[in-house]
Order: C-alpha cells, then sequence, then structure tokens
C-alpha cells in the first residue's frame, strides 16, 4: 500500500504537462472522452498535482465560473486508486478556495457520487450527460 498522498497547487510548464498527462490517460484513453471537450479553460483554472512517494498519481482543478466555484477534472491513476489520492485532492482544492467561494460545486460521475457525498457535496438536479459520461451536479453543503 502507498503511503499518503501529497498535493500541491501547480504553475510550472513542466508540472501542468504532468497533470495534463494523467488527465489524458485517465479521460482520454480510460474513459475515451472526446480530447477536445478535455481541454478546456486551462488558462483560467488553477490546477493541483498529487504524487506519491514522488510519483505522479492524480490531478485536479477549480475554476471561478458565472455560478460560483467549480471543482473540475478529478483524475486519479489507476494503480492509485483506493489509497486517498482522490481525497487528498478534494480537501486540497477546496483549502486553496478563496474566502468568497460561498458557491462551491462540481459534476460527479454517476459512480463517484458516493464518494462526493463523503466529502460534503450533495446531489442537485437531474443526471445528465457530459463527454459522454452520466453525470450529477453537486454542491457544497
Amino acid at each position: 500500500m502507498p503511503s499518503s498522498a501529497e498535493v500541491k497547487k501547480v504553475s510550472d510548464p513542466h508540472d501542468l504537462e504532468t497533470v495534463f498527462a494523467i488527465r489524458r490517460e485517465v479521460f482520454v484513453d480510460e474513459q475515451n472522452c472526446p480530447p477536445e471537450l478535455e481541454w478546456e479553460n486551462e488558462n483560467v483554472s488553477t490546477h493541483f498535482l498529487a504524487t506519491v512517494e514522488g510519483e505522479p498519481a492524480g490531478a485536479a482543478r477549480w475554476r471561478k465560473t458565472d455560478k460560483g466555484y467549480k471543482l473540475e477534472r478529478f483524475a486519479v491513476l489507476a494503480k492509485f486508486r483506493g489509497y486517498g489520492v482522490g481525497e487528498a485532492l478534494v480537501k486540497a482544492v477546496l483549502n486553496d478556495l478563496p474566502a468568497d467561494a460561498t458557491y462551491v460545486y462540481l459534476h460527479a460521475q454517476v459512480q463517484a457520487v458516493g464518494f462526493y457525498e463523503k466529502l460534503g457535496f450533495k446531489p442537485s438536479g437531474t443526471m445528465f450527460k457530459e463527454a459522454g459520461i452520466q453525470h450529477f451536479k453537486m454542491v457544497l453543503g
């Protein structure tokens, strides 16, 4: 079992390429998301990289939208799933949000709804399809 994940906010081009590589492996290769839907809003997002014993393990980001603060692109490489990397990413992203972040939401893939519920998010509205995958909007609170 790997030791605990470390999560850091990243903006260095090398770190961002690692973040994008993780997302490409999880979303484009594993889940068959169209690449053009995966690469958007990069310049207006705050990115995070999770590592386990120095090895890249996961990625995430947040950005301000016209609705509030949206948490996005949570991706954990297959060999690191089930070891708390996703939870460490969610907590790091939430801890980084500005003080005025009163409305925080995300679009959770159906199989991840229970995971996000344990971290304080609640489903809102009906199921919808995004990038060919069923999702629920979830709001913190």
